[in-house]
């Protein structure tokens, strides 16, 4: 079964072509662990997470690296104004992080490198490509001189002049060129730092992937994917340290074969900001919300399309999971039937550009085809646990996902909410009564007017 990739390197979907079949080999950058995980961290976790259990489907072998970047100046600046160490802030929320994303079933990656436990490689990388007349040191600083590189732009497809405006680092006095940057920099007593030849420093930022990616999968790699904001500079830059120090400068494969990118996440249409105030970190989430609720959510569209959080996503991410779970429950005693046709359509989308939406879309198909009786129960029950396993879902037990659904009712408030409905009826504000049928539809919860009054039941 073939598969396929959409290559921000080349611009186009492409058929899936390990290097070496008998072991993928894929890296994603991790966060940076200096703050509550966002929804838009939680994507390309949920969405990578779920490409790797295609890969696993398709391949015996999958290595699997996500990094944790625990040195960065914004760590720095998080632990000086709450005034406690690096490593107590890096701790904290690298175990939040963690366990946030075990609750959306995200399983941990094979590896998961800290920056911090790879100052010798990013030292001795460095050390090459000053070597090689890739880089320079000046005051202190270590830079990638981007004018050597001729390849430089490849992924990103920025000219010149966009590469200068969109880079992240300032234009300062130690720099040849605007475009330049940082692979080591100083350290003030204050900060953390390690001794190295260029003086007490830390490294860059892009330096710490090119050393993790190269010491765990080796180059080239199969595919090294993260969010689309990363694609420039990050991702370009580590192409260029990459290749310049230990592939081939003539060609940015040599670094990574195939590069993957997830789309921006909005809320309710609108970026996510601070300023703003709708920044939704997941650790709320998940006291609202079954953890597979957000996941499927997540994967209701496809990965390379932006990607708006909003009540109507949820909603239907609930009713499905519930009608499925429902089934599960209906279909305790039966037996499992695997249909390789059915797993086979499923599988078939979700290797053509990891494609959930299509995925999700099939097993909508096939329960209503279950529950006209156009396929067996012992096949549909064999299809619910392959998807289970494929798209991290139906994990629960059945009757413990109705369990806390239920718990999580708040029947004084939908009482409430009937009550205030009933009277704006009464009073003929049809608009406010629809407008609270559709919150209590929101909440999951569907009412039914009879000449007895207004009763209630869960979606």
């Amino acid at each position: 079964m073939k598969q396929y990739l959409y290559n921000s390197l080349s611009g186009k979907k492409e058929e899936f072509l390990p290097i070496d079949e008998s072991n993928i080999r894929m890296y994603v950058c991790g966060p940076t662990v200096y703050n509550y995980v966002h929804i838009g961290n939680a994507r390309p976790a949920v969405v990578f997470d779920t490409l790797v259990r295609v890969l696993r489907a398709n391949y015996k072998k999958v290595t699997y690296v996500s990094n944790i970047t625990d040195i960065d100046d914004k760590i720095i600046d998080a632990a000086a104004s709450q005034k406690v160490p690096i490593s107590e802030i890096t701790q904290k929320y690298t175990d939040i992080y963690n366990q946030n994303m075990e609750i959306l079933g995200v399983h941990a990656p094979d590896i998961q490198p800290k920056a911090t436990e790879y100052l010798p490689e990013m030292i001795e990388l460095i050390a090459e490509l000053i070597e090689k007349g890739f880089a320079y040191e000046k005051d202190g600083h270590v830079l990638f001189h981007v004018l050597a590189y001729e390849k430089y732009g490849a992924l990103s497809k920025r000219n010149r002049d966009e590469q200068i405006a969109g880079s992240r680092v300032e234009i300062a006095p130690y720099k040849k060129d605007p475009a330049d940057f940082i692979l080591w920099k100083p350290s003030t007593s204050e900060q953390p730092g390690w001794d190295s030849p260029w003086g007490f420093g830390r490294p860059g930022w892009h330096t710490e992937c090119s050393a993790m990616t190269e010491k765990n999968l080796g180059l080239p790699f199969d595919i090294h994917g993260g969010g689309r904001d990363l694609i420039f500079p990050h991702h370009e830059n580590e192409i260029a340290q990459s290749c310049c120090a230990s592939g081939d400068v003539n060609n940015p494969q040599s670094f990574s074969k195939y590069w993957v990118h997830n789309g921006f996440v909005t809320v309710e249409g609108e970026k996510m900001s601070k300023s703003i105030g709708n920044v939704i970190l997941v650790k709320d989430l998940i006291n609202q919300y079954d953890g597979e609720v957000i996941r499927l959510a997540l994967l209701s569209s496809h990965y390379r399309q932006s990607f708006d959080w909003n009540a109507k996503i949820i909603h239907q991410a609930q009713v499905l999971l519930d009608k499925l779970y429902q089934v599960l429950i209906d279909l305790s005693d039966t037996d499992i039937k695997q249909s390789n046709e059915l797993n086979d359509e499923l599988l078939n989308a979700l290797n053509d550009d990891l494609n959930t939406p299509g995925a999700i879309a099939i097993l909508n198909k096939k329960y209503r085809e279950y529950s006209s009786n156009q396929i067996s129960k012992e096949s549909f029950k064999g299809l619910l646990l392959f998807a289970a396993n494929i798209l991290g879902i139906l994990n629960t037990e059945p009757a413990e996902w109705f369990a806390r659904k239920l718990n999580d009712i708040d029947e004084n408030k939908i009482v409430k909410l009937i009550e205030k409905r009933t009277s704006a009826k009464a009073n003929k504000d049809y608009a406010l009564a629809d407008a609270i049928r559709k919150e209590l539809i929101d909440m999951g919860i569907e009412i039914m007017d009879t000449a007895e009054g207004t009763s209630w039941k869960i979606l």
